[in-house]
This record gives structure tokens, sequence and C-alpha cells, in this order.
């Protein structure tokens, strides 16, 4: 059977990857996951939204390849990546006694890519593992370029290591059973690739990119596959995220710190709090003279279109502390020698790695974005 889909490679020489996107894709993982087993035994790591929805089906289309699968079910939500679940991922991969060549599946988001994605890297000194995201963010961002990790009370993904996977498989029917916000959530990370620089892309998005959270099928697959585009050449290029790969940080280093201000609760999903960092890194921009104000307003005006929130205070009317926001920026994993690193933007599609931006700028900025 010919399967509808598009398939891109992230270019790392032999540890290069294919990325498979269209429906109905999680039906044949066990033949399209065949090519890159070293055995004929998976172990499925996955969450309590996703299992109901999807962990039958998945176990299915591998056993139909003759695959074996163990499964663990691990609690939704970002409280999920920390130590306490890391460890209970890696006890019940050893409990199943997974071997080098036994394949790690990570079955839904992004907690549980970057989470899944830690133990394969640290269990037995390196295992391999395949992603198949569940949800839009997952599908044009982390599940791409091996980023993998936890969080701590420091603050968001400070632990972890770059550990790429052996193939994505990014099922866009799975998208049909997500709720609006987040699919909102992941539209804030298609966004940033047209941000970045890619202003065409943006001009699509701002004229028909509210229809992707409407169900718009068709344009769901076209960002999918964009995004991954983008995403694969950058990595490519710039695996560890010495140069280039920075670029896909922006709206990050504001977000990080509202994410871990507010917990890392229900209150505030990440490609929320991205949205708000890209408006507040947009409007750096302009208060330091680096981009016109008008490109900042297309970009809050868009967000705010499709529904994503653009200021803090659209996160449940909380007030925030701009001396505390700045607190946890410094904490950021991207910090160097001290120095706060910020992608800011000479305008749409114009973006920039800066690390000269005086804190006392940015905190003049993180007062009037909390009072707003």
């Amino acid at each position: 059977m010919i399967l509808d889909m598009d398939t891109l490679n992230v270019g790392l020489g032999d540890r290069g990857y294919d990325i498979h996107i269209g429906s109905g894709l999680l039906d044949r993982a066990g033949e399209l996951m065949t090519p890159v087993l070293r055995q004929k035994r998976a172990f499925i790591v996955t969450d309590a939204n996703v299992a109901p929805l999807y962990l039958d089906r998945l176990s299915q289309a591998l056993d139909k390849a003759g695959i074996a699968a163990g499964r663990l079910i691990l609690p939704a939500g970002e409280q999920t990546k920390d130590f306490a679940h890391l460890q209970q991922v890696l006890d019940a991969m050893l409990a199943a006694r997974c071997e080098r060549r036994t394949m790690v599946v990570a079955l839904g988001g992004g907690v549980i890519g970057d989470l899944t994605g830690f133990a394969a890297s640290i269990l037995l000194r390196g295992v391999d593992f395949v992603q198949i995201p569940t949800t839009l963010l997952s599908q044009v961002d982390s599940s791409v370029g091996g980023k993998t990790g936890i969080n701590s009370a420091h603050g968001k993904n400070l632990i972890g290591a770059f550990h790429q996977p052996r193939l994505v498989l990014a099922d866009t029917g799975t998208l049909d059973s997500l709720p609006r916000r987040e699919v909102l959530a992941g539209y804030a990370e298609v966004v940033k690739y047209g941000l970045i620089d890619d202003p065409n892309f943006f001009g699509v998005l701002e004229k028909g990119g509210y229809t992707v959270a409407e169900g718009n099928r068709s344009l769901r697959r076209h960002v999918v596959s964009v995004s991954c585009t983008a995403k694969a050449r950058v990595v490519a290029a710039d695996e560890r995220e010495e140069g280039a790969r920075a670029l896909l940080n922006l709206g990050h280093t504001f977000g990080h710190a509202l994410e871990a201000e507010t917990g890392y609760g229900p209150d505030l999903l990440h490609g929320e709090a991205v949205a708000i960092g890209m408006v507040m890194a947009f409007d750096l921009s302009v208060r330091l003279g680096l981009c016109p104000a008008e490109d900042a307003g297309r970009v809050r005006a868009h967000l705010a279109r499709v529904g994503l929130p653009v200021k803090p205070r659209d996160i449940g009317g909380r007030a925030f502390d701009p001396e505390r926001l700045l607190g946890h920026m410094a904490q950021d994993k991207k910090v160097v020698d001290g120095r706060l690193t910020f992608i800011l933007a000479h305008g749409i599609g114009k973006a920039f790695v800066s690390r000269d931006v005086a804190a006392p700028d940015v905190l003049a900025l993180l007062a009037d974005a909390v009072a707003a």
C-alpha cells in the first residue's frame, strides 16, 4: 500500500533520519519503523490523555509488523517533566528488560517526547527512540532536532541531552482530537518560523492561519511540512545550538520565565508562553530602535486574531513582578558569561541573536508588559 505522506530528511550523516508527515501514519507505524529497528522489540511511553485515543492503535500496528511492545502510561501535563517521572520511565524500561537494541517510542506531545527522549539517551548509556508526536506543537517543533530533557525548580529544560531520534512519524490525523487551545498553542510555534526568516510564510498565515484551529486539514499538513522543513535545515547546520539554531528560541527567553513563574501548570501552555514571548521580543526590538513598530503591531494583531494570549495579563488576569521574571531569565540555559541571550528582530523574517541588551532595558520592557 502506498502511503500519502511527505517525507523530509534531517541531514546529520549516519545519524540522519526521516520525518514522515501525513494522515493515518499511526496505523502503519510498524511498517514504517521496521527499517530502523535493530530488534523486533519496542517500549512505548505515553500519557493518560493520549493512551485512550491512540495507544491500542499503535500497539496493533506494531503487533501486525511482528514487533512486541511494552508500555507505560504517565500523567499528562508539563509537571510530568521532572526527575520523579524520569526515574519512573527508566525503572519501567529496566523492569521490562529493555536492551540496547530495543526501540523506545514516545507517543504524545512535547512533554512525553522530551522526557522519553532523555530517558532513551541515558538508559544503558543510550538507546534508539522514535518520536510519534500527537500535538501540533510537538509535530512542528519539539519532536525534531534531538533536544530532550526535563524541567527543574531552577527553570525549564535545564537538565537534558542532545539525542536524535531514529524516525519521526507525524500523523496529522491525531490533530483532530486536540482541544482548540492545544492547537493554538502549537500554532504559536508555526508562526515562529515565519517571524525568524520567512516573511512570505508569515503572510500566508496572516491570510488564513486562523483556519488551522478550525480544522483545516490541508493547511494543517502544509504548516507541519513547512515548519519541519525549516527546522530540519537549521538542525542539520547547527545541531548543538552553537549558532543559527538559537534563532528557534524566538520568544522563549520571555516565555520560559512566564512558565517558571506560573509553576509549569495548566494556567499557561508552552505555546501560549511563546506567543506572549514573541510579542515581547518584537516590542523590545522596537524599544531598542531595531524594528519598525508596524511589524511588531502585525505580530501582536495576528496572534491575538487567532486567539492566542499576547500579554502577561492575558494569563488569567494574573499580576507578575518584573524583577522575578528577570530573575528567571538569568537562569535560562542560553545565558553566556552571565549575559542574557535574546532573539530580536529587525523586522518580520529578520530575526537575529543578541547578547548586548542591557538589563535596565529588559526590566523596563517587562514592567510595561506586565502593566498592559
